[in-house]
């Protein structure tokens, strides 16, 4: 796709922008989405919000050259509001041969619009593009639409288990891709 084609992709007519990197509001946005999304869904509360949120700030003030952010921002001209998010953390890795899908979420009035499908094809292009030998993430069992997502791209199940980390006991997955393969 040229880059004017990927350009008009992003843009929609509501606004709404993917923008790449930090912006004013990026931490605090991402960690209401997660906190919304998560105690409405899964009951998960203060530990978890503040978690995502302490992650999220660290992962910011490094990001490097082997490391991504992607928004997608209401009317970004205007300092908009971030209505969702992803990175790749690909700094977390001491050996930088595996990269990290974090903060992948959306707020309910961008799902289903295509900015997931168009945020996973970024991250794997550059997962590819950065060299890294393969990208992993984790998640809770049931979240049914990123995970159509996630296999859509490459990741396949690798681990399940039940972990107490959140407050709760809730059932997690870990989903790998080994990088060098084609998407389906």
């Amino acid at each position: 796709m040229s880059d004017a084609g990927a350009r008009a992709a992003d843009v929609d007519a509501a606004g709404l922008e993917i923008v790449e990197g930090y912006r004013p509001g990026a931490i605090g946005h991402i960690a209401a989405l997660h906190a919304a999304y998560y105690s409405r869904h899964w009951h998960l509360g203060l530990f978890f919000e503040a978690k995502v949120a302490r992650d999220c700030a660290d992962f910011i003030g490094r990001m490097g050259d082997r490391d991504r952010l992607w928004l997608i921002v209401r009317d970004p001209a205007v300092d908009g509001e971030i209505v969702g998010s992803l990175a790749i953390d690909g700094s977390e890795d001491r050996f930088g041969r595996a990269a990290h899908l974090r903060w992948f979420i959306m707020a309910g009035c961008v799902r289903g619009c295509g900015f997931g499908d168009t945020l996973m094809r970024r991250a794997v292009a550059f997962c590819r593009d950065a060299g890294f030998d393969s990208a992993y993430l984790w998640t809770f069992a049931g979240l049914e639409a990123a995970r159509h997502l996630y296999e859509k791209y490459g990741f396949r199940l690798v681990e399940a288990l039940r972990n107490e980390q959140w407050g709760v006991t809730l059932p997690e997955q870990r989903f790998e891709l080994a990088l060098g393969t084609t998407a389906d």
